[in-house]
């Protein structure tokens, strides 16, 4: 019997399953350095399941992914796709960006696997938004056409950081001193936390004494430093603002979701928080958003099941 499998790629991780006709199955987390080769960390998997022939494929990879050559941003995988095809002795095999998995992922997500954050309602088969906080910043859109789900492509993540109130002001001076520019990433990500906490330590005269991401989102937490607890608020304010251009630019009836591995890890700060009164903040468009709900991917896999609901319907055309 032939069967299906998907791999979600980081810098760090790799993690497989079988595709069932209901899901994902048998998911298997391996280190991307215990392999040279993203053939050998596949066939590793293939040979623990040895069970299942495996002819078909989508592997969802944190790079650009522009033609038969893929090369890993923060790893040293290097590979062609015709060639891995042939090594794994697959019929076929489908490459995508991470983020295109994570948005076709989203129509397939349940009540159970997401946290509402305000009001709002999905409208079914409207436009969809997705970014994600995480080493960098991520983001997608997906739209439905009478061949499925699209991706829209695009590097947001990379747009200018607009600043709102006086808070993001300092901010953004900030960065325009340190990094000569202000983009969105810089403040969305782990290393945007950083650079959010330095930003209103030196507005206040104060000592930089955290330096990592997980220090001063834990400090904010358990409410032991000021600066850390307002750094954490200022970004989910930022959040919500960002969120808020991104329905407005491609009217996400269908929601505006946040990924990624950082946001995830304080879902009950960021529903106490401005997230959504920044995201409804819009002036005389504020009607435009005040329905379109947002939502905090709390589905783990959720990666996995992008890759494996483009690889159903990308064969379901070729039939």
């Amino acid at each position: 019997m032939s069967d299906k499998f998907v791999a979600d790629v980081g810098g760090t991780n790799i993690r497989l399953a079988r595709v069932t006709e209901t899901g994902v199955t048998d998911i298997k987390k391996y280190m991307c350095r215990d392999f040279a080769s993203i053939d050998l960390a596949i066939q590793a998997y293939f040979d623990e399941h040895s069970d299942h022939q495996f002819t078909q494929g989508c592997i969802a990879i944190a790079c650009p992914v522009l033609g038969d050559q893929v090369e890993m941003t923060n790893h040293s995988w290097v590979f062609s796709q015709q060639a891995l095809q042939a090594q794994l002795r697959l019929t076929s095999l489908y490459v995508i960006n991470d983020f295109t998995a994570v948005a076709h992922s989203l129509p397939t997500l349940s009540d159970a696997q997401v946290i509402q954050i305000g009001q709002g309602t999905t409208k079914p088969q409207g436009n969809i938004a997705v970014f994600g906080p995480g080493t960098g910043l991520g983001v997608e859109h997906i739209t439905m056409t009478a061949a499925g789900w699209q991706t829209l492509d695009g590097e947001g993540g990379h747009a200018d950081f607009a600043p709102v109130d006086e808070t993001d002001i300092i901010i953004w001076r900030y960065l325009q001193n340190t990094h000569g520019r202000a983009s969105a990433e810089e403040v969305m990500s782990g290393r945007g936390i950083v650079n959010i906490y330095r930003a209103l330590a030196a507005a206040q005269g104060a000592e930089v004494v955290y330096t990592e991401p997980a220090q001063i989102t834990e400090r904010a937490l358990n409410q032991s430093c000021d600066i850390c607890e307002a750094t954490l608020t200022q970004f989910c304010r930022i959040m919500g603002s960002f969120a808020g251009n991104l329905a407005l630019n491609m009217a996400t009836t269908g929601g505006v979701f946040i990924g990624g591995g950082i946001a995830s890890r304080f879902a009950d700060f960021i529903e106490r928080s401005d997230f959504r009164a920044r995201f409804e903040a819009k002036g005389q468009m504020k009607h435009y958003v005040k329905d379109i709900p947002t939502y905090l991917i709390a589905e783990p896999d959720h990666g996995l099941l992008g890759a494996s609901a483009y690889l159903t319907q990308h064969i379901a055309r070729e039939l």
